[in-house]
């Protein structure tokens, strides 16, 4: 687990990714947490299973897939799930790249910035990460914001037509 001042990231397991699309009261269970009805964020719907099956064919590399962001005490039921982020992999060549998504009713409250923060830092502390790669629209200018707020400098073309590479380097590269 990651523990940032408003949240606690929760590492994907098996576990929690067969609930997640398999048993959503069992899913809330797990993650000791309200499970919005709006989850899993529009953005992540297609990748739920992909993570599954990444994490099924390496369950040693939990941390480096799926991670779920909970608002600790966010509601008068107690915690809730507002968000998540990963990576798609471990290092290759000392490179990772980053996702995250918040749901819509908790956008625009500093959580997507504070789960790339806590993200980010997790991942510089694992051996063999030396840079963090993400990608986003230049049309999504908040997303560009959390990159930026976190250290992340325009990197080049991204993968998409229309996007944006960032990158964050430790102090040593």
């Amino acid at each position: 687990m990651i523990v940032t001042r408003r949240l606690t990231l929760i590492p994907a397991t098996l576990a929690l990714a067969r609930a997640e699309l398999q048993d959503r009261t069992a899913f809330a269970e797990l993650l000791g947490a309200v499970v919005p009805d709006a989850w899993p964020p529009d953005s992540t719907v297609d990748a739920l299973p992909l993570f599954l099956g990444w994490l099924e064919a390496a369950p040693e590399c939990v941390g480096w897939f799926g991670w779920y962001a909970v608002l600790r005490d966010g509601i008068a039921a107690g915690s809730v799930l507002v968000g998540g982020g990963g990576f798609l992999g471990p290092p290759k060549d000392g490179t990772v790249q980053l996702g995250y998504s918040v749901l819509p009713e908790f956008q625009r409250r500093g959580y997507a910035t504070e789960i790339v923060r806590g993200l980010a830092t997790w991942a510089f502390i694992q051996p063999g990460v030396e840079v963090i790669a993400a990608e986003t629209e230049w049309a999504n200018p908040a997303s560009v914001r959390v990159l930026e707020r976190n250290g992340f400098q325009a990197a080049g073309a991204a993968s998409e037509p229309e996007g944006r590479r960032f990158e964050l380097r430790t102090t040593s590269s």
